[in-house]
């Protein structure tokens, strides 16, 4: 599968930034992808941060491994947190 990876910086609660990336199916439209961000930020404990062009951009495609393919295949999605996210 070839997923779209959208890297993503969001301004936490406290201040400090998450860094993350947001795979989708290649094709997907940015509302949907707006709106998984949203979804992982709620629940994470980050709902109400902004999420739009500023925080999110299309990065690169990529093939996908199978622990992605069936995160997306369940959820739509799959996140790969890289800085200032909750462990």
């Amino acid at each position: 599968m070839k997923v779209a990876v959208f890297d993503t910086y969001v301004p936490k609660k406290d201040g400090q930034t998450m860094h993350f990336d947001i795979l989708v199916v290649e094709g997907t439209g940015e509302a949907k992808v707006f709106r998984y961000g949203l979804e992982y930020l709620a629940s994470v404990g980050q709902e109400g941060q902004p999420l739009s062009t500023t925080e999110c951009r299309f990065c690169h495609m990529e093939q996908a491994e199978p622990v992605i393919e069936a995160s997306i295949g369940e959820l739509g999605y799959f996140i790969i947190e890289m800085e200032g996210c909750p462990t």
